[in-house]
């Protein structure tokens, strides 16, 4: 049997943290922080963490580059790289710029003691791979930022006439902390020498806008950014000049909990956001969601209004060709002329097809009955549809959810099967679900699934109990009319 690599990246030592993409000459590259979980606590590790780096031009297939910028070292500034960027100087001159931290290097801050965080500068003569640290262009924390966040220098230049820019998530510390986030902006005539300039944004919403990056599409610009005190995400603001004003379109984000600190990366007419999708503790599904996990990618697409919709890259969508239709599988009160009818009593209905390959591309059509409250995708199922995973999209709420049952259990009593949870709270993704003509497409890759609705709407997760079982529709108070299901490999 033939065996291919994941389309998700992650490295056999350790876990992608922070992907930071560029293209040069044709192909992607694709930092990422290389996270190895040491055992031993951040003041007794000997070596922190470094940059390592793939390449792609599929994002399918990856040429795994090893470490690329070490850790300093106890004693640098760097003993931790942390997230940054890559440009192009106008001689050629390839400039990167991250985050270094030392655990041992504190201040006192509005909030104690807190790790100092630098922008740290190396360079390249054209290899993306061999880079020459100067630590002596390490650039602290500006008067009026907190010292300790300090993070994630974007450098890009918003005109070809104008100076470059550098955006560094960090936070106001004589602001309430909740809400003191903001997108500070630096300027450069040199990308050396740094001068403070006028925030990009400062929404007094966040605490942090990790991970900021911006580009223009069109006639529109974007920052993208991730946070956490709000909900654990990767969200995205329009403007028509790059300085804003940055409106928030309907839907802001860019997918769930589990696909985090996404940055943007242009590959010919195409955009594409790379992030991480996180582990679980323990690998189990109930277990807290981690920093860090596997690289994930998804495409985005380009609306009239300037908001973005998000769907699996095209490139992937091609790659699983070995396409088998299973529509038959579901029987025929699923064929076009029957679905699951509507009566006065409420009703759910579920149908049982093949079981699913480890690694598939799963397509399902169908037509949605006026006032269905909810229908959807049973994944990894039972034969007899009772456990497993649920993708429950629910029309009257605007909402698509993922379940699971078993749930879990706090005692042994009938009534303690967490009914009061359900569905993942953090799993949850607005999208439009009128009556009518429908698509959703399933990505299963190993415990990695990634679906899409209507090729806008994205949600990520993981898959931990249930490696195996079948594919399943249901239908709850409502009707669909199935049109067409296949299942895909490559």
């Amino acid at each position: 049997m033939t065996t291919h690599p994941s389309t998700h990246h992650r490295p056999a030592d350790g876990f992608v943290g922070d992907v930071i993409p560029v293209e040069l000459d044709g192909t992607v590259w694709l930092y990422y922080l290389l996270d190895e979980r040491p055992d031993a606590p951040p003041l007794e590790r000997i070596t922190g963490m470094p940059w390592a780096a793939v390449t792609t031009t599929d994002f399918v297939t990856f040429e795994d580059h090893g470490v690329v910028l070490p850790s300093g070292g106890p004693d640098a500034s760097d003993h931790d790289c942390y997230t940054g960027s890559v440009v192009r100087g106008d001689d050629g001159t390839l400039h990167l710029f991250s985050t270094g931290h030392n655990p041992h290097v504190t201040v006192e801050t509005d909030r104690g003691q807190g790790d100092v965080q630098v922008v740290c500068h190396a360079t390249s003569d054209g290899d993306p791979t061999s880079w020459t640290k100067h630590p002596e262009w390490d650039l602290p924390a500006l008067p009026g930022y907190a010292p300790e966040d300090w993070r994630d220098p974007f450098v890009h230049r918003p005109s070809a006439d104008g100076p470059w820019q550098m955006l560094i998530a960090t936070r106001r510390p004589d602001e309430p902390y909740r809400r003191s986030g903001l997108v500070a902006r630096l300027e450069s005539d040199d990308l050396v020498t740094w001068r403070d300039a006028e925030p990009l944004w400062a929404p007094h919403r966040f605490i942090a806008h990790e991970c900021p990056d911006v580009f223009r599409w069109g006639d529109w610009w974007y920052l993208v950014y991730s946070e956490f005190s709000d909900a654990f995400c990767t969200r995205y603001r329009t403007a028509t000049s790059p300085d804003g004003p940055w409106l928030a379109p309907a839907d802001d984000a860019v997918d769930g909990r589990a696909f985090y600190a996404a940055k943007t990366v242009a590959f010919g007419d195409d955009r594409f956001f790379v992030g991480w999708i996180a582990t679980k503790e323990g690998e189990r599904d109930a277990g807290a969601w981690q920093w860090a996990g596997t690289m994930a990618t998804l495409q985005a697409h380009q609306r009239p209004d300037g908001s973005l919709r998000f769907d699996l890259p095209e490139r992937l969508q091609r790659a699983y060709a070995d396409e088998v239709d299973v529509t038959d599988a579901f029987g025929p009160t699923n064929g076009a002329a029957g679905s699951v009818g509507h009566d006065a009593q409420s009703r759910y209905a579920a149908w049982v097809g093949p079981e699913l390959p480890t690694e598939a591309l799963v397509s399902i059509d169908l037509d949605v009955d006026a006032d269905t409250r909810a229908f959807g995708v049973l994944l990894r199922t039972s034969d007899d549809a009772e456990e497993g995973y649920a993708l429950r999209l629910e029309p009257d709420r605007r909402r698509m959810v993922l379940d699971r049952w078993p749930r879990g259990s706090t005692g042994g009593e009938q009534w303690q099967v967490l009914g009061d949870v359900p569905h993942a709270v953090e799993l949850e993704r607005p999208v439009p679900l009128d009556p009518g003509q429908h698509r959703i497409v399933v990505h299963l890759d190993g415990d990695i699934c990634v679906v899409v609705v209507d090729g806008s709407v994205a949600l990520s997760t993981r898959l931990y109990d249930r490696p195996s079982g079948r594919l399943g529709l249901f239908a709850q108070d409502g009707g669909f009319t199935l049109r067409r299901v296949t299942v895909a490999t490559r």
